[in-house]
């Protein structure tokens, strides 16, 4: 592929040969066009050795069809007609896993899709061992999500999703060992259930829910009934303890006019009160 410093090079020598084939064209015109035609030809050969590849490109030469060295990044030179050369993006790329329907352990039928992480190492591996390195190791990337989810009951699955791309991860760097690749990371994204399946999973979570405030409404009943039990003996023991808190409870009730507060007064203070009463009338 040209580059645009083997165009600039090529139109500045075209530039210059167009010079020169005029100024020799004017003395002999068929001299002229022959200079011409050669600097054209040789233009080209000259601009197609400059090679530049960017920070995060690496060029593989080949030369007469064999190895021969990795150029870059930056500018460099090739043999015109001899070399060949494979500019490689070494920067990590994002593959899509596509969705793909399984079987997990416990035979529950669930569509799962993935994003894999990888970039080149090795460059010259990447391009002599493997035709196409981009789709081999998504090939065997949706071979290990097979194997792993099939070892996994569905509960597994959704609880352990980071633990699932750690094996997944494993098994493709093991079945892709020595193609020059890295695998920098593996991600399960969705996990498609059948809607059957969702809804029972959507009943066992709400009883799940009502099971846990059921025992702590039982929870709090009984710290409930331990603390009036130990309120209770202490006004049974505790004669102004009950005075207090009767006093408490008519304040409780606030002035409005509504309300209607009836004690109840035992019948031996009344007579208390009565006897007191006659004892301190005056006598005639």
């Amino acid at each position: 592929m040209i580059n645009y410093i083997s165009g600039l090079i090529f139109t500045l020598l075209l530039i210059a040969g167009g010079v020169v084939a005029f100024t020799v064209g004017v003395a002999s015109p068929g001299i002229g066009v022959l200079v011409g035609l050669l600097w054209l030809v040789a233009d080209i050969i000259i601009s197609s050795g400059v090679q530049l590849a960017a920070q995060w490109e690496k060029g593989v030469v080949f030369r007469l069809g064999q190895f021969k060295d990795i150029r870059g990044p930056g500018l460099f030179f090739i043999i015109p007609l001899v070399d060949q050369v494979k500019l490689v993006d070494t920067r990590i790329r994002a593959m899509d896993i596509p969705a793909q329907q399984m079987i997990t352990k416990d035979n529950v039928p669930v569509k799962i899709n993935g994003v894999i992480f990888f970039k080149v190492d090795q460059v010259a591996d990447a391009i002599i061992k493997v035709q196409d390195y981009r789709y081999a190791i998504s090939q065997y990337a949706q071979t290990a999500l097979r194997d792993v989810i099939g070892q996994m009951t569905l509960d597994q699955l959704l609880s352990e999703r980071e633990q699932i791309a750690k094996m997944i991860e494993t098994a493709v760097e093991k079945d892709t060992q020595g193609w020059g690749l890295e695998v920098t990371g593996i991600n399960i994204q969705d996990v498609d259930m059948p809607e059957e399946l969702k809804k029972m999973m959507s009943r066992q979570a709400s009883a799940e829910r009502e099971k846990r405030a059921t025992i702590t409404k039982a929870e709090g009943d009984k710290e409930a009934a331990v603390n009036l039990a130990a309120a209770a003996a202490t006004m049974a023991t505790s004669p102004g303890a009950m005075q207090l808190r009767t006093l408490q409870t008519v304040d409780g009730l606030g002035p409005t006019a509504s309300n209607t507060v009836v004690i109840a007064v035992p019948v031996d203070l009344m007579d208390a009160l009565q006897s007191l009463a006659r004892n301190i009338k005056p006598k005639s």
